[in-house]
């Protein structure tokens, strides 16, 4: 194992560290998270279903924190009334540290027989409750990005937010980036036909970026077909880092900085 330094220190923005495999061990892969040099993991919920086993995740193992969100692609599984419950527990979760985000939530049409009225309502519903209670919100977005980007300018993020998995193109970026919205880079870039998305993330300011792995899910190239891990950070920051002509340590210092920045925590 390499010996992780201060300037190679990385967070990863979007992890669900509360789902298998993680969930069988968590005090394990907490510990191989770290030995690869991720100082924190920001979890994003997707409903009610899960809103307190993060909480109390968040509250065994420093360095892990929480947003709370209802994620589109999980509709059917939300009652009528989950925005009044998730106002709820946000005011509940008023004063605690860990809870940093309202999210994931966003927009999803890309699910069969979306329901796109109700999705719209959600995710106004959720901006508005960022803004009332001082939060950035964390973004999901399949197959509706004119949507999304159209409720973010009627109800900009005060506190801005980031834009997770991002795989669009530069002007898409750069909209989301007047709007004081990060954007988050995955394992996309790491596999090479993925031109659009490494040309695009090539030209951004390094200081818009967020690192993230989404694990379980968007495994990075040569992990295909086996779940995604926070550790596996160490591979997107060495894909960015080649792209972009930066060195690790400088898209480490810098996205760790934007990142405990938008979301007020320390490291």
């Amino acid at each position: 194992m390499s010996i992780v330094t201060s300037d190679s220190v990385i967070i990863d923005s979007h992890c669900h560290f509360d789902f298998a495999p993680f969930s069988n061990n968590p005090a394990q892969a907490w510990i191989q998270a770290q030995q690869a040099g991720v100082k924190a993991i920001i979890i994003p919920t997707v409903g009610g279903s899960n809103w307190q086993p993060v909480i109390e995740l968040c509250r065994q193992f420093s360095g892990l924190y929480y947003g709370l969100g209802i994620h589109p692609f999980f509709s059917r599984q939300h009652s009528i009334d989950v925005v009044d419950e998730l106002a709820r527990q946000l005011t509940k979760a008023n004063n605690d540290d860990r809870c940093v985000a309202v999210g994931e939530c966003g927009l999803d049409f890309a699910v069969a027989d979306v329901n796109r009225d109700q999705q719209l309502q959600w995710l106004q519903a959720q901006l508005q409750l960022a803004n009332k209670y001082d939060l950035p919100v964390i973004l999901h977005c399949r197959k509706a990005f004119p949507e999304l980007l159209k409720l973010l300018r009627q109800h900009p993020p005060k506190m801005g937010g980031v834009y997770h998995g991002f795989s669009g193109s530069y002007q898409q970026a750069t909209q989301l980036i007047d709007l004081g919205i990060k954007i988050g880079i995955g394992g996309t870039i790491t596999y090479s036909r993925a031109q659009k998305t490494r040309a695009t993330i090539a030209k951004l300011p390094l200081s818009t970026l967020l690192l993230e792995t989404d694990a379980p899910d968007m495994p990075v190239f040569g992990y295909q077909g086996q779940p995604n891990r926070p550790e596996r950070l160490v591979d997107i920051v060495t894909v960015l880092a080649d792209i972009r002509g930066d060195t690790y340590a400088q898209i480490a210092q810098a996205t760790t900085l934007t990142c405990t920045e938008l979301f007020q925590i320390n490291v």
